[in-house]
């Protein structure tokens, strides 16, 4: 048996909200930590307010629109994704410095099906499977009626930037990152990738 003979990919339910708050902690390069950490009471952890979030049944971070990746019957990845058919009502001038550009570049995605996340666990890398549930957010646009997907990545991840080039997403528009304590990326720009579904 292969390895992607092994894989599954599921709708999430309200009993993965651990793993998914792992995993947008893992694709948002710990800024989803970082924000928790704001509204946790003395001694919690920011993980388990991430779970909650992830457990709502409505929201861009819910369960409702992730979908989960099994290997062996291990949680290995998820990718959360959703459409988006009106703009940010927030202002980027009173955001969290780490969110504010892509706040801002969310604007620019009106009309497309938006990849919010896409993570995978450090034992199940380089299988693949973060291929997979991309492919797999794809089928979820196509069938939702969508023409086109959208995704966010700083441009110094080059990793995953080619991923996404490779899979046809082209550059539609970027911001630049503003200074932060939680992550790696501090210069350059967030880019915003938008890709039109063949019919």
């Amino acid at each position: 048996m292969t390895i992607q003979d092994s894989l599954t990919i599921r709708r999430a339910t309200k009993k993965d909200g651990l793993a998914l708050a792992k995993l947008i902690d893992i694709a948002g390069e710990g800024i989803p930590s970082w924000l928790w950490s704001q509204n946790c009471d003395d001694g919690q952890l920011p993980l388990l307010i991430g779970c909650e979030r992830a457990q709502r049944e409505t929201g861009g971070f819910s369960y409702s629109n992730a979908l989960l990746a099994e290997q062996n019957g291990e949680q290995a990845g998820m990718v959360l994704s959703y459409g988006i058919d009106a703009a940010p009502t927030e202002d980027p001038d009173t955001l969290p410095a780490p969110i504010a550009p892509f706040v801002a570049l969310e604007k620019r995605s009106v009309g497309t099906w938006y990849v919010n996340a896409l993570a995978v666990f450090a034992a199940h890398r380089n299988s693949g499977i973060g291929q997979r549930l991309l492919l797999a957010a794809e089928g979820l646009a196509a069938s939702n009626g969508y023409e086109r997907m959208s995704i966010q990545v700083y441009g110094q991840n080059s990793g995953a930037a080619r991923l996404y080039e490779r899979f046809g997403y082209k550059l539609a528009a970027k911001a630049p990152v503003q200074r932060h304590p939680c992550q790696p990326y501090y210069t350059g720009d967030v880019l915003l990738l938008i890709k039109k579904l063949p019919r």
